[in-house]
């Protein structure tokens, strides 16, 4: 990938898009939860544009529909997409495993194999220790973590050997972030949780490993680009003083799926412009 980093303005997103492409995928059969929006649209979206049939889902079913569609009809346009796959919007609530499950038959349905499942959901409260109550850490324990598991056995049950998983962590698994004490405990649980599913998931010949964004231009870190001064502090602890994109965070994702990572399980691959470093 070329870095068209702006010298002029240092915290500019490189939105490139990535020309990486593995003819093998064409034809797989995707999941991405929390697709409607941000990472988990684009994911969605790069993931068709190389052939690969994708069920989205999303709590919000109306804004999933309409991001499908929305992709579908850029894919139909779009001279790169050779032979695309097919974008399927569904709805799930993540902290139900039922709704996994339901989420993995609709799959079967509509396209008859899963060979990859990407955790994506999360949410990303705030509060200082002394103020996060017994709601926010269930909400985010509840969504962060049971819903990457409730994922993850809902893909092993139906994945054949060859099949991958990745888990959405965060460099807020190893760094601590003030008023983040509930997420970053979540974070930390999901990196742990990778590799417990590599190991005894490995058993059945599928992959699980997990990336680590850093700050990634998504709603999730608007709050950090709207204030001056915490877009100067986060810029300060990014050695490659910028904000990253989504499409930088498909890249590290879409190796990771492929067969050109078919030996490598249980890690999670930081994608922070080498923040945890600082």
């Amino acid at each position: 990938m070329t870095d068209n980093a702006d010298t002029q303005n240092p915290g500019r997103t490189d939105a490139t898009q990535m020309l990486a492409l593995y003819p093998e995928m064409a034809g797989k059969v995707a999941v991405v939860t929390g697709a409607a929006r941000g990472m988990g649209a684009a994911f969605t979206a790069g993931l068709a544009t190389r052939g690969v049939n994708v069920v989205g889902a999303d709590i919000n079913a109306d804004q999933m529909a309409a991001t499908a569609e929305e992709i579908n009809t850029a894919l139909a346009q779009n001279s790169l997409a050779d032979r695309p796959g097919r974008v399927v919007g569904s709805s799930v609530d993540v902290t139900k495993a039922a709704d996994h499950e339901a989420l993995a038959q609709a799959a079967l349905k509509e396209f008859g194999r899963i060979d990859f499942w990407i955790n994506n959901a999360g949410i990303f409260p705030f509060a200082l220790v002394e103020d996060i109550s017994p709601e926010q850490i269930s909400a985010v324990l509840d969504v962060n973590v049971e819903g990457v598991l409730f994922g993850a056995q809902a893909a092993a049950r139906h994945m054949a050997p060859g099949g991958a998983i990745v888990n959405m962590s965060s460099v807020s698994a190893v760094r601590n972030r003030r008023g983040r004490g509930a997420y970053c405990t979540s974070k930390a649980a999901v990196a742990h949780l990778t590799q417990s599913l590599a190991v005894e998931l490995g058993d059945k010949g599928i992959r699980v490993n997990a990336i680590a964004p850093g700050y990634i231009d998504t709603e999730m870190t608007r709050w950090v680009q709207d204030d001056p001064v915490a877009l100067a502090n986060a810029l300060d602890a990014v050695p490659l003083h910028r904000i990253g994109s989504p499409e930088e965070v498909f890249g590290p994702m879409l190796f990771l799926l492929s067969d050109s990572a078919r030996y490598v399980t249980g890690h999670s691959i930081a994608v922070d412009g080498g923040s945890r470093h600082v």
